[in-house]
């Protein structure tokens, strides 16, 4: 997912810039509204408010008036008339500053389901069949895949991502709400589970390094 970071600290910038990006996130860096007014369409907008050159929330306006990109205000501006405003401003959250990244990952999940809702809740990969919508997994031969609630939240965190890699940090808070170093072998281990009980160990591809994809096929259509 495209990302577009307007913030004019360069240490919390650069701080936020490598979280975002152990999440898989592809992440642009701009410390103006102009070139933030002037730069690309991306999926969401991760917007500071105190700007040098013009005040974030007329900022937001003018995004907003553009289209529907997706706008999380992250400010130090923590009253609340100044979170109404922001929000009547046109941003979908406002986070104030200072945060988690936990937090923060929550926030664009949340705000994302409201912008864009899965269109096509089942996914199909290398013969296996994907109801996001039923908790269903059905393998080549029509049979249904009996898989514990951690495994299917964690191929789900991948189906909603069909080709795309998934960061590991990013599948940890998914389905463990955790980052601790010490739940990365957890995670390995249910990848292992998964493969195994899917039938074909190249249905999630490992990217070294970096996380899993779940090698899908075009997704079918949904509700």
């Amino acid at each position: 997912m495209r990302v577009l970071l307007v913030e004019d600290d360069d240490r919390f910038a650069d701080a936020l810039m490598v979280a975002l990006r152990r999440q898989g996130f592809d992440v642009r860096r701009v410390a103006t509204a102009a070139a933030a007014l002037a730069a690309p369409v991306t999926d969401l907008v991760l917007l500071d408010l105190g700007l040098p050159d013009m005040d974030g929330v007329e900022v937001c306006r003018r995004l907003r008036g553009e289209g529907e990109t997706a706008i999380i205000a992250v400010t130090a501006r923590g009253d609340e008339r100044d979170r109404v405003i922001g929000l009547r401003s046109g941003a979908d959250d406002y986070l104030v500053k200072p945060f988690g990244i936990a937090e923060l990952m929550a926030r664009i999940d949340a705000v994302m389901r409201r912008v864009r809702p899965p269109a096509r809740p089942v996914v199909v990969a290398r013969g296996l069949r994907i109801d996001l919508g039923r908790h269903e997994v059905t393998g080549a031969d029509g049979a249904l895949v009996a898989l514990t609630r951690k495994e299917f939240e964690l191929l789900t965190a991948l189906a909603r991502r069909p080709g795309d890699v998934v960061a590991r940090e990013r599948l940890l808070l998914e389905v463990w709400q955790s980052t601790w170093p010490g739940a990365q072998r957890t995670l390995d281990v249910h990848v292992a589970n998964l493969r195994a009980k899917l039938g074909d160990p190249r249905v999630i591809a490992t990217v070294r390094g970096v996380g899993y994809r779940l090698a899908a096929d075009a997704p079918e259509g949904g509700a």
